[in-house]
């Protein structure tokens, strides 16, 4: 039997599932696969930044995270003695996006929201114990083999979409290549559950970076603790699994007598990114096209920022308002990004890592020569993208709500925004092409975000991903637009 569809989505983690539902919600004809019979019951991913929680906002899963998951008060990196070397601190509850800066939140919870949202979309079917044994391009797209207890079948899609991890069967068999950036380290994870209804050991997460042994200890979702802590040279995985072993190891930071262990596993953390993202109909998105250190908590907002940029492109395609050159930016915008949070990520964890004693000296001399207020700094601002918009954007626009007190993106949905001074015929053709227009002077600008944004510019483009397109003329911004979505570039 052979099924004919537009997408085939492998894999339903946060990732594929988000993109499963940004899909549904334009009414595209999909059909997404997951290996497994059920979500994952532990945790894996940890947090989740405010830009990020604004696209699971659009996919249906903001919610419930927000309630199951806890703020960071601080990130702190602190040497064997305790001294800061560097730190982030929030300046406020929430950033401009209407969200908390960072949220220590807990995965399956995310998970089966996402699945609820899914499971309304008319459009898409999701196939829960249907695993992909093999696929061949063909005729401008691809016809895969899936495999499930009911027995084997195919799937003719016009494109199919690698959402399967890190270890991607749609990569392998793609024969696309990882650039290794050189940063391979093991640790040992261990999640638990606080006892006796407590809620939290602290809410900072703690970078120690002692050389005798660097460890992690971050708070999670409410009621639960993660520590990480690094393998020591010579060191086997069964050498710091026991309970003996970790109740030792976590010593200084809690009691183990008042918490259960719920996961112990040893990861290898890897920075590792693919080379092509796309291979004519076949694209990869999350771990799947990159993998990074833990240690700026953006493995899953880089994922979900994958998914966000790439859905709405595909549907563009797809209903031809875009060309196929729109999908071959998807990697051009989305690996400088991936790019530039990985050496940071590795740059951090090449500080936490650091085990030889002399070479700890020197760092700790260096970082504590400054004053103790320049180590701690307000949340990392991570750049924006720097192609696919026009010299004015780039940064993650700011949600100013409606003036009836509701969000602007519950309004506007997943699709591009036009925010006009006055309305005009240009604003009106943004609209027929699918775009959601709204006056200034309707939204609620309660911080002034919106106001230091435009400035005296009469209208913002903002895109579906929600980064700014430009600033700027409204009939320039939508011919732009316009020029973006048949090139794939958004300069003349």
């Amino acid at each position: 039997m052979r099924e004919q569809t537009d997408i085939l989505i492998v894999g339903l983690g946060p990732v594929g599932a988000a993109l499963a539902v940004y899909l549904g919600r334009m009414g595209v004809p999909a059909i997404a696969i997951e290996r497994d019979g059920e979500v994952y019951p532990l945790p894996r991913a940890a947090h989740l930044d405010h830009e990020t929680m604004r696209l699971l906002h659009l996919a249906g899963g903001a919610e419930a995270v927000a309630q199951a998951s806890q703020p960071l008060s601080a990130y702190e990196f602190r040497n064997a003695d305790g001294a800061l070397l560097m730190g982030f601190k929030p300046t406020g509850d929430l950033a401009p996006t209407g969200w908390p800066w960072s949220s220590m939140f807990h995965q399956p919870t995310l998970e089966h929201a996402l699945r609820a949202r899914l499971a309304e979309m008319s459009t898409v079917s999701m196939r829960l114990c249907h695993a992909l044994k093999s696929y061949e391009t063909a005729n401008d797209g691809i016809v895969a083999g899936i495999e499930s207890a009911a027995g084997t079948y195919e799937v003719a899609a016009r494109f199919m979409i690698g959402c399967d991890g890190g270890n991607s069967a749609v990569r392998r068999r793609a024969g696309i290549e990882l650039d290794d950036m050189g940063f391979d380290e093991p640790w040992l994870v261990i999640d638990t559950v606080l006892r006796n209804g407590v809620t939290r050991l602290s809410t900072v997460g703690l970078q120690h970076c002692d050389p005798a042994r660097p460890v992690t200890s971050m708070p999670m979702a409410p009621g639960r603790h993660r520590f990480e802590i690094m393998l020591l040279p010579g060191e086997r995985p069964e050498d710091v699994v026991s309970d003996e072993a970790i109740a030792a190891m976590i010593a200084p930071y809690a009691d183990a007598a008042a918490l259960d262990v719920e996961r112990r596993a040893v990861y290898r953390f890897h920075a590792l990114i693919a080379k092509k993202w796309r291979a004519g109909p076949v694209i990869l998105a999350g771990d799947a096209a990159h993998q990074m250190p833990p240690f700026l908590g953006q493995g899953l907002c880089s994922g979900t920022r994958d998914a966000a940029n790439l859905a709405w492109k595909l549907e563009a395609v797809l209903r031809g308002r875009a060309g196929e050159a729109l999908l071959d930016s998807y990697q051009t915008e989305r690996e400088p990004h991936v790019r530039m949070i990985t050496e940071m990520a590795v740059a951090m964890g090449r500080i936490v890592c650091t085990q030889d004693a002399e070479a700890a000296r020197q760092r700790d001399a260096q970082m504590l020569s400054q004053p103790e207020a320049a180590r701690m700094s307000p949340p990392l601002a991570l750049e924006g993208i720097r192609t696919g918009i026009l010299e004015s954007g780039g940064g993650i626009a700011p949600e100013p709500w409606l003036a009836g007190g509701a969000r602007l993106d519950d309004a506007a949905g997943y699709a591009a925004l036009l925010i006009v001074g006055a309305e005009c015929e240009a604003s009106a053709a943004f609209a027929g092409m699918g775009g959601f227009v709204t006056r200034a002077d309707a939204l609620a600008d309660r911080a002034g975000d919106l106001a230091r944004l435009m400035g005296d510019a009469p209208a913002v483009l903002v895109r579906p991903d929600r980064h700014v397109f430009g600033i700027g003329e409204t009939a320039a911004l939508v011919e732009a637009w316009r020029r973006y979505l048949a090139t794939g570039r958004a300069a003349a």
